[in-house]
């Protein structure tokens, strides 16, 4: 390990390669898994935009490198969309930038904002890639508690107001991976004021945005007034395109914030494939159709896990975004005991909560991303699961 750094060395191998590689031996072993933890839709990209990167691809200007920024048909098809769909104007030059994919953007906008040493306020529970980047950035990490029972709005009061003058960035992230939680404009008008206050940056990672449910329409964090001298909001085409593969996103919103991100990645990468930012362009000025279709097929999905785990005696709300159930383990299991269990009663692989954080203990998640066929079979193995009557586990 000599030419590893101890940063790296510090560092946990990624929550799902580590269940990729689990999948792998069992499937070695001639186990049927059926893999409802990771979130990459099984669903296919849109013709329309495959023609368009095909068309595209018939062009040899679009094998040079991109600007640094993205082209400007992609920026201004994000302008676009975002007039369009909340009434926010975007200068596509200063307040848009393209990422190679929004996880990209999480691992490079850290550095942009932070020095080492400086607070990051990070969700509890909450996507572990934030947790990754504000370490390997050498920031210290402090949970920003989320409460259960008010759709996991953030807890302020739970931050020390050391913590509160110390920290410099906070990530927010709704509809909400893992726990699917949706949220009004009320609780990012609440962010917004909360940094404005402390002199906070507010990232806000909008990947779930048009993955929504019963007439459930996401808000942007740039609808709430003021909301662009302290924030930026990042969104993905993966999740609600089905390009996860493509590696296609964009952040919006402070200028000096984006400026400041921009020199990171103009030293670190060329932006992406030109060719797939002008079929994502096409993807964003389209009549999306094609997610609401998705989305019926991802409701659907969604009703037929929530009616399985309450047959089990499973009490779970339904979601009104994203494609995840998070839910809570039955009574006496911990949550990587359930998600074992699970996988060893039925072949069905779901993820225990506390890979979320320490507040993710006590719950799990399942993603509705394979096909139904199949989600139809792992319902019907967990039905059969035996759960026993156990204590708590704290009294054990």
């Amino acid at each position: 390990m000599a030419f590893v750094s101890k940063r790296v060395q510090g560092l946990p191998p990624y929550l799902f390669s580590v269940i990729d590689e689990k999948k792998k031996r069992l499937h070695e072993k001639g186990m049927d898994i059926i893999d409802l933890g990771i979130g990459a839709p099984d669903l296919p990209t849109p013709d329309f935009i495959v023609e368009r990167l095909t068309k595209e691809l018939a062009n040899p200007l679009n094998f040079k490198y991109s600007g640094y920024a993205g082209c400007q048909e992609f920026r201004e098809a994000v302008a676009l969309f975002y007039k369009n769909h909340y009434q926010v104007d975007l200068d596509p030059d200063t307040e848009i930038l393209t990422l190679i994919g929004s996880k990209e953007g999480i691992a490079h906008i850290v550095p942009a904002m932070i020095d080492p040493g400086d607070v990051v306020l990070i969700p509890d529970p909450g996507y572990p890639v934030y947790h990754t980047a504000a370490y390997l950035s050498g920031g210290e990490c402090v949970d920003l508690p989320l409460i259960p029972d008010q759709n996991y709005r953030p807890d302020y009061s739970k931050v020390s107001n050391q913590h509160k003058k110390q920290a410099k960035l906070m990530f927010l992230n709704y509809p909400g991976n893992p726990t699917a939680a949706t949220v009004e404009i009320n609780v990012l008008e609440e962010a917004v004021h909360f940094a404005k206050e402390h002199k906070i940056g507010i990232v806000h990672d909008s990947a779930y945005n048009l993955v929504t449910f019963d007439g459930y329409k996401a808000p942007s964090i740039l609808q709430v007034p003021g909301a662009k001298e302290v924030a930026v909001e990042f969104g993905s085409l993966s999740k609600s395109f089905n390009m996860t593969g493509w590696r296609i996103g964009y952040v919006v919103g402070n200028r000096d914030i984006i400026r400041a991100l921009s020199i990171v990645k103009s030293n670190t990468d060329t932006s992406q494939f030109l060719p797939i930012q002008k079929a994502a362009a096409e993807a964003l000025k389209s009549d999306y159709t094609t997610v609401e279709q998705n989305n019926r097929i991802y409701h659907e999905r969604r009703e037929k896990v929530v009616e399985a785990l309450r047959n089990i005696g499973i009490q779970v709300e339904k979601p009104r975004g994203s494609f995840f159930i998070w839910a809570p383990v039955p009574k006496g299991y911990s949550s990587q005991e359930f998600a074992e269990k699970v996988l060893e009663e039925t072949g069905v692989i779901i993820t225990p909560g506390n890979a979320f954080g320490r507040s993710g203990e006590g719950y799990f998640r399942i993603a509705l991303t394979v096909p139904s066929a199949r989600l139809t079979e792992a319902v019907e193995r967990m039905k059969t699961l035996k759960l026993e009557v156990k204590a708590n586990v704290s009294d054990s």
